[in-house]
């Protein structure tokens, strides 16, 4: 079982409310997603696990078990180029959870016209494999979002 917790502060508001129809319809994978407080700050490894993937707007990590967790930073936020975004770890690099991966800041990618909404995806899983979905109320970096069998 991976406990799924949150990379950042803000708002679970579930997939359904995200504002880009490819992760509210769970095409990329089951899991919640933050509405973030607006302020700058770290996104943090939801799990202990090895950086797959790494870029400005979103990272994978994949922990022991193989199960891969996806933090997207924004919605559209890579058509920002990586303005604002620095990438605080490389990829490749074994991660703890809570761990600052990419520091970023949700206002000023509000103030650029993009949505700050932040998926957290399970990667090649089922909504059937998720429990305790998180999809309402106030979180912090570190509470738990989701488990995932």
């Amino acid at each position: 079982m991976t406990s799924v917790t949150s990379p950042l502060a803000g708002r679970a508001i579930g997939l359904a409310a995200v504002p880009d129809p490819v992760f509210s319809g769970a095409m990329v994978g089951p899991g919640t997603a933050i509405d973030p407080v607006r302020e700058a700050g770290a996104a943090v490894a939801p799990v202990d696990g090895v950086v797959v993937s790494l870029h400005p707007h979103a990272f994978v990590v994949v922990d022991s078990e193989g199960h891969g967790v996806l933090t997207h930073l924004g919605i559209d936020t890579v058509q920002l180029n990586g303005e604002g975004f620095e990438l605080l770890v490389n990829k490749g690099d074994t991660v703890q959870r809570g761990q600052a991966v990419v520091r970023w800041d949700p206002a000023a990618v509000e103030a650029a016209g993009k949505s700050p909404v932040c998926p957290i995806v399970a990667l090649e899983a089922t909504a059937e494999s998720l429990t305790d979905v998180v999809e309402g109320g106030d979180v912090k970096a570190g509470d738990a979002l989701f488990s995932w069998k």
